[in-house]
């Protein structure tokens, strides 16, 4: 059965068709490194994650692109007044960022651009809409740069807005604007901003907008059109409206497909600072097992809004255990018998149906514990050939979901800090071995590989990625 996702340009669920066969080019909004990671990011990230992981295991090379937005306007204002530099304060967060995805068992990017390091590229493509006629600087010498919505008649196409009933951009001063729905491509510097955010421009020295950033990077890590873009609902608009916009108007044909995930409330409340009712992650990893986040973090469908209850990590960790129980008695009563290594680990059709149905992780997750169930039935009537295959797709399943137990990085995710380190450091090395592989650079790649080796790691490459455990 064909992969189908929800485009949410085209309102339907689609076929999913890769430019080129059997590979996928994904890029997906990262953080804003503005203050600390909560469960909506969490979320999010795990969301795209687990689309990864479904899409490697149906045969995919996927190249995966998230990036990290290091300066924004929120960025500078959170280190006004403070002795930390804003590039220190964006950094501190981002370590936050990837902590709390490390814990959850996100696979590392194959690519985490910052957007600082991309600016020349920023710039290319403004200077082609200002070529083009789709952007132009603002007269009033502030050195501003703001793409002319009026001037491209499909904006407005991704969230099927028409531009008379928009309200205007707030993400800059009019005082430079042609149309007051025009957004800022480029902010001149200004007087009380750090000087280390400017960069020099042909329109004078200065800053990107949020917008261009993740145009810029998409283009540059995946080219001028990819498979897959992904983020929260939120950034519908005007985020990824803008970003479409001005990547087309720019001429690339930009993303085919446009995958949003919903959001996550609280007690049945929107997250909010005005509530005080924000769900930190350093928070939310106190409450349960890592593996029992993720859990429940994944166990709704991606499009619906997850609502975050008291009781609701208890539910996961129950329904999590199960499975754990049913692995634990299996390799126990196997052990020593010839069903103990017996069975591929090959998901069942159904759960496999599910997954190729827009993700549909409820259906999924409903195989999986079925699964259990009737091994656990099997185990009772001594029947080790029916265990022993149940007990190979619940590893299957769980192995493509990032639950499953028996997965070393779990084993040492939750324990010593010493560990924690450890798998942080590992992931790293595997993440520049994944980047030295897509640059065709084998010594480095070897050489990365041959260092774990020697110090007692074993990896095994796998269409998922590379996993790795003790030898």
């Amino acid at each position: 059965m064909t992969v189908r996702l929800y485009d949410s340009k085209a309102q339907a669920l689609r076929d999913f068709i890769p430019l080129v066969p059997g590979k996928v080019g994904i890029y997906v909004c990262g953080p804003t490194v503005q203050s600390s990671p909560h469960i909506g990011h969490l979320r999010s990230a795990l969301v795209y994650d687990q689309l990864r992981r479904w899409l490697a295991y149906r045969g995919n090379d996927v190249t995966f692109v998230r990036n990290v937005t290091d300066i924004d306007d929120k960025i500078l204002v959170n280190a006004q007044g403070s002795t930390e530099e804003w590039w220190a304060l964006a950094y501190r967060y981002e370590l936050e960022f990837t902590a709390g995805y490390q814990r959850l068992g996100i696979l590392a990017p194959t690519y985490e651009p910052r957007a600082t390091a991309s600016v020349q590229q920023m710039q290319e493509i403004i200077e082609r809409l200002v070529d083009r006629g789709h952007a132009y600087p603002a007269a009033d010498g502030s050195g501003d740069v703001y793409f002319a919505t009026g001037s491209w008649p499909a904006y407005g196409e991704l969230t099927r807005q028409s531009l008379d009933n928009m309200e205007a951009a707030a993400d800059a001063d009019p005082r430079g604007k042609r149309d007051p729905r025009d957004f800022a491509l480029w902010k001149g510097h200004k007087a009380d901003e750090p000087a280390s955010a400017s960069w020099p421009s042909p329109w004078g020295d200065g800053r990107p907008g949020w917008h261009i950033e993740c145009s810029a990077m998409a283009a540059r890590y995946l080219g001028s059109q990819f498979d897959i873009h992904g983020g929260g609902l939120d950034l519908r608009f005007p985020h990824h409206e803008n970003e479409l916009a001005q990547s087309t108007a720019a001429g690339d044909a930009f993303a085919n497909y446009w995958v949003h995930n919903g959001l996550v409330n609280v007690g049945g409340q929107k997250m909010s600072k005005s509530l005080g009712n924000s769900v930190f992650a350093a928070e939310l990893l106190e409450q349960a097992r890592p593996i029992v986040v993720r859990y429940y973090l994944g166990a709704a469908h991606y499009r619906s809004t997850l609502d975050f209850l008291p009781g609701s990590l208890a539910e996961a960790e129950a329904a999590l255990e199960r499975v754990e129980s049913f692995l634990d008695r299996a390799d126990r009563r196997l052990a020593d018998t010839r069903f103990a290594a017996s069975g591929v680990e090959v998901v069942p059709d159904e759960f496999a149906t599910a997954m190729d149905d827009d993700l549909a992780v409820p259906q999924a997750l409903g195989v999986l514990h079925d699964t259990v169930r009737a091994g656990n039935a099997a185990l009772d009537a001594e029947d080790l050939h029916a265990a022993a295959s149940a007990r190979s797709q619940v590893l299957a399943m769980s192995e493509v979901l990032g639950i499953n137990p028996l997965s070393p990085g779990w084993a040492v995710a939750t324990d010593e800090p010493a560990m924690v380190a450890l798998t942080a450091l590992v992931e790293r090395l595997l993440a520049d071995r994944e980047i030295a592989r897509q640059s065709r650079d084998f010594a480095a790649a070897d050489r990365i590989r041959s260092e774990l080796v020697d110090a007692g790691i074993t990896i095994e490459d796998t269409p998922s990625g590379a996993h790795w455990s003790f030898d």
